[in-house]
């Protein structure tokens, strides 16, 4: 179940990426989905910063060995790499998660409260191309202490168990705004 759980987890951000929908991940794809992150930051610094972090995320895939001849990476190579050489290890996903974190959070926190309100939070996954019902719910699921934000702190999480957790009902398998499906 737990290997069933990560495996739709990284298919659903392989389906994600797959900007061009074409079965296959490129440097291409990940600098488009950077700057689609980069359209909802403010400012260049956190632009810049989001549109890094998604390279740094196609260079590891890269040390990793994903990548094909022809620069493509097939579903199964971006899970088997995801799992041995990004999941495998917190400090792996902090060193490529974290920047877009800390990115997101100053771009989204439009009042500077240093939390993402139910307003900002749905509005960055509308600017993502998911469904503002679908990320309202999310919100509902990541805000655990129910104070009506998102703090720094519970975002961080849903990250981690997002890429680390094998608990098929953790909140942060939200995070790209809609559950898992269950097998």
């Amino acid at each position: 179940m737990a290997q069933n759980s990560t495996e739709q987890k990284f298919t659903f951000l392989f389906n994600w990426f797959d900007r061009t929908g074409d079965g296959y991940l490129t440097r291409d794809d990940f600098q488009q989905i950077g700057e689609v992150f980069a359209a909802v930051a403010p400012d260049e610094s956190n632009k810049s910063a989001l549109r890094e972090a998604f390279m740094l995320w196609w260079d590891v895939l890269g040390e990793a060995g994903a990548p094909d001849a022809q620069g493509r990476i097939g579903r199964q190579q971006f899970i088997t790499a995801m799992r041995s050489h990004i999941a495998a290890d917190a400090k792996t996903v902090e060193r490529l998660v974290t920047p877009i974190i800390d990115a997101l959070m100053r771009a989204l926190d439009t009042d500077k409260s240093g939390t993402l309100t139910a307003d900002e939070y749905v509005r960055m996954y509308e600017a993502l191309g998911i469904d503002p019902a679908t990320s309202s719910a999310a919100f509902q699921r990541l805000d655990r202490n129910g104070s009506g934000t998102i703090t720094h702190d519970e975002f961080r999480t849903a990250i981690e168990e997002f890429y680390l957790s094998t608990d098929t009902e953790a909140p942060g398998n939200w995070l790209l705004g809609s559950p898992l499906p269950r097998s």
